[in-house]
């Protein structure tokens, strides 16, 4: 069992960054795959980033790729996700997500265990 604490959200204008982190539980982080989802209201849940569990490889879409960069701390048991040049289409609130045998890092049902989301809100 995972428990992910997100953190780091806020109000930014358009052109500005963020860095949200997001804090697990337990003692196997290191044999989890990460990703960072969104949802804006009135819409699906949509992929943002992903790490794998060692932290060589990095999975982004094109939405959002240049701007974001997903890191991990394997020591610290978190996860990280750096904004930068944001725009009020990346309003949304944000997800940590934790998978187990993630095979397909951009879709959500690979993953198993999610934290409650913070608030992003990038202001024109």
């Amino acid at each position: 069992q995972v428990q992910l604490v997100e953190s780091g959200g806020g109000l930014v204008q358009t052109g500005g960054s963020l860095r949200l982190s997001c804090a697990a539980s337990g003692r196997t982080f290191s044999s989890y795959t990460m990703g960072w989802f969104r949802q804006a209201p009135g819409k699906e849940r949509e992929f943002v980033a992903a790490i794998s569990r060692s932290g060589g490889s990095t999975y982004y879409p094109d939405s959002v790729k240049g701007r974001f960069t997903i890191s991990r701390d394997n020591a610290k048991n978190t996860v990280y996700l750096q904004m930068n040049s944001l725009k009020p289409e990346d309003t949304a609130v944000y997800y940590c997500a934790a998978g187990v045998r993630t095979v397909r890092p951009g879709r959500p049902n690979e993953y198993n265990y999610w934290g409650q989301g913070t608030q992003v809100t990038v202001s024109s």
